[in-house]
């Protein structure tokens, strides 16, 4: 077996929307640059994402040098949204708190409305002073996250991938499998370790910079949609809730926060250091 190596680098640049492969990316303390600074909500200003609204999966998102975004969607003309107007903000909702966004051009809420079929605003984190507090029984004083669910990065592990598609084979839809990573939307793929291995590990470098290793990702039903068609079906919860359930939470992937900046390319060796 070749050492782990860091095989995959995804990133996001809007919450829920299409990844984009690249084949490095800059760390923040929040995450990785561009992933996870824009997100939609609807007219409560809640949070809206491929739970609610599952062709979300469909629409994808180019970033721009200076932030901005050019959209685009199968059969429909692309977009292109500056960045906004960093005073005309809204107070959002996004588990488990609030957070301060400013509000994009009536384009772009036209154009993501009128491809979902229900009204939807795009809004952006811009500010520092906005970044959201990582949980505190997880995070340091100070750490903080972008829009991603909870923490600034996922890992997922090829291998894993591999055992849990094995598993879905000799379950009750193997019609389903084999599932692609990109169900599991995570921001950065491991090779070469053994299936599970990503459980017991409590801090890693990817090349040259640090992360804790925080917590496992509880899985919801964003995995079951097909990122391509949009189309839901019952895997790999339900093989998940067989074969890695711990209480209410069906795992796969860790959650990570960095411990230092820098840069990260495909190929660079993963080392476990704690």
């Amino acid at each position: 077996m070749l050492p782990p190596a860091l095989s995959a680098v995804y990133i996001h640049p809007v919450k829920s929307l299409a990844a984009h492969a690249a084949d490095e990316a800059a760390v923040e303390p929040w995450g990785l640059d561009g992933d996870r600074r824009w997100m939609l909500i609807d007219n409560e200003s809640k949070v809206v994402t491929q739970r609610q609204q599952p062709r979300i999966a469909q629409l994808s998102a180019r970033i721009l040098p200076g932030g901005g975004l050019i959209l685009s969607a199968p059969g429909s003309p692309s977009l292109t949204v500056e960045v906004p107007d960093p005073a005309h903000t809204v107070v959002a909702e996004l588990y488990p708190g609030k957070v301060e966004l400013a509000v994009a051009a009536e384009a772009a809420h036209a154009w993501f409305s009128a491809r979902l079929g229900a009204e939807v605003r795009l809004v952006h984190l811009d500010a520092p002073s906005h970044r959201r507090p990582v949980d505190p029984e997880f995070g340091r004083p100070g750490e903080t996250v972008s829009l991603a669910d909870g923490f600034p990065l996922l890992l997922t592990a090829g291998a894993s991938l591999d055992a849990l598609n094995s598993w879905v084979a000799r379950g009750d839809h193997p019609e389903e499998g084999p599932l692609p990573m990109n169900r599991f939307r995570p921001n950065v793929v491991v090779d070469g370790t053994a299936p599970w291995a990503e459980d017991d590990w409590k801090r890693i470098e990817i090349g040259e910079v640090a992360f804790r290793v925080v917590k496992p990702c509880g899985r919801c039903v964003i995995t079951t949609t097909d990122q391509r068609t949009a189309e839901r079906g019952k895997e790999p919860l339900r093989t998940l809730a067989r074969h890695r359930r711990d209480g209410k939470y069906l795992l796969f992937g860790r959650h990570m926060i960095p411990e230092g900046t820098g840069v990260i390319r495909v190929g660079d060796p993963v080392r476990v250091i704690g």
